[in-house]
């Protein structure tokens, strides 16, 4: 008598080559659906930045020229900080929970997946950084030189960094609260670094080096560039480019820290 053994299958491997368009967008729509059932994430991206601009505007009523000086800082700014946030606390639930476990167990790339994640949020950084641009230019005044489309271009810019950085930290994290903790170390310093509230040529030398080397310097100058610039200058373009492959980079290093995990 013959005795058959039954083996599980091997796992499959991982897809390598270039971003599947249809894995991609499946994840995006995945993620888009889970975050229609959560109001209050929604709501945190898409109308915190618009609040604390509204707030912004009539903490200087008295004095509109402050406003006009740094409202195209922070209309950068504060997209990118409630992404940051937002994206690292539900990615983290994602890792927690096992849900990217049990994706990367799939025929799924870790390049479609991370790729998925950024296409999901980006969106809604589109219409967060719409309804900023929108809200300060034609509600609350703000009086800008140059173009309200590059003004525009460089908030989406910011909000897509911030998803980037939050996709790369909640790596880090093992709980939401841990998340949270991952501001002071990564937006705080680059808040106090970035030109906002003193030039960055009046800094220390040391400390001036250092915002060199971080993106929200660029995310500021960019904003500083439509403020005074009529027209779309060299220094703009430099700027953009740096926050985008910033991003970029970020996101290639998001990936790198997704681990498929076997028995």
């Amino acid at each position: 008598m013959t005795t058959t053994t039954s083996t599980s299958p091997a796992p499959r491997p991982a897809p390598t080559g270039p971003l599947n368009l249809a894995r991609t967008t499946a994840t995006a729509a995945r993620v888009l659906r889970q975050l229609h059932h959560d109001p209050r994430s929604i709501a945190l991206m898409l109308l915190v930045p618009c609040v604390m601009l509204f707030l912004l505007r009539y903490v200087f009523d008295g004095s509109p020229h402050t406003f006009d000086s740094i409202g195209a800082s922070l209309l950068g700014i504060f997209p990118l900080i409630t992404m940051f946030l937002v994206t690292s606390i539900a990615t983290l639930r994602e890792r927690t929970s096992g849900t990217l476990e049990r994706l990367l167990a799939m025929p799924l790339g870790k390049g479609d997946l991370i790729a998925g994640y950024a296409l999901a949020f980006g969106t809604l950084a589109i219409i967060q950084s719409a309804l900023a641009t929108g809200l300060a230019l034609w509600f609350l005044g703000l009086d800008v030189t140059g173009s309200p489309w590059l003004l525009l271009l460089v908030a989406l810019l910011d909000a897509l960094l911030g998803t980037a950085l939050g996709l790369f930290v909640s790596a880090f994290a093992a709980s939401e609260f841990q998340a949270v903790q991952f501001m002071p170390a990564v937006i705080f310093p680059q808040l106090l670094l970035c030109g906002l509230f003193t030039p960055r040529d009046n800094m220390h030398p040391a400390l001036e080096a250092i915002s060199n080397v971080l993106p929200m310097s660029y995310a500021v100058d960019g904003m500083n560039e439509v403020l005074k610039h009529t027209d779309m200058t060299a220094n703009f373009v430099r700027d953009a480019l740096i926050v985008a492959g910033c991003a970029l980079l970020v996101l290639g290093l998001g990936a790198a820290t997704l681990r498929r995990r076997t028995a």
